[in-house]
């Protein structure tokens, strides 16, 4: 069973950054991809960003020029750095990865970022 543990969540003020990691129980290149989302109360899982197994990548529009997703084969970790943060960037994130048509999640991790 394929696990996935997200850390590095926390609070920050408005602007500053934090960073996202996600270690796989196996090897990242065994996926199609691998992502990053979130979700807020009363509001449906969002896709942040997202990286295939030939490291191509892509954004949601509102994250674009802020977020960066990247990972470390050696380590089975993917990452997203968030930097200027914006209070919208509130949410758990989840770290996703799929093969073919079977998805993966991890736990979460809480994002919080004040005023």
């Amino acid at each position: 069973q394929v696990q996935l543990v997200e850390s590095g969540g926390g609070l920050v003020q408005a602007g500053g950054s934090l960073r996202l990691s996600c270690a796989a129980s196996e090897n990242i290149f065994n996926f199609n991809n691998m992502g990053w989302y979130r979700q807020t109360p009363g509001q449906e899982r969002e896709l942040v960003a997202r990286i295939n197994v030939g490291g191509v990548t892509s954004y949601a529009d509102d994250v674009k020029g802020r977020f960066t997703i990247s990972r470390d084969g050696a380590q089975n970790t993917v990452y997203l750095q968030m930097n200027n943060l914006k209070l919208e960037d509130t949410a758990i994130y989840y770290c996703r990865a799929a093969i073919l048509r079977t998805t993966y999640w991890g736990q979460g991790t809480q994002v919080t970022v004040s005023s």
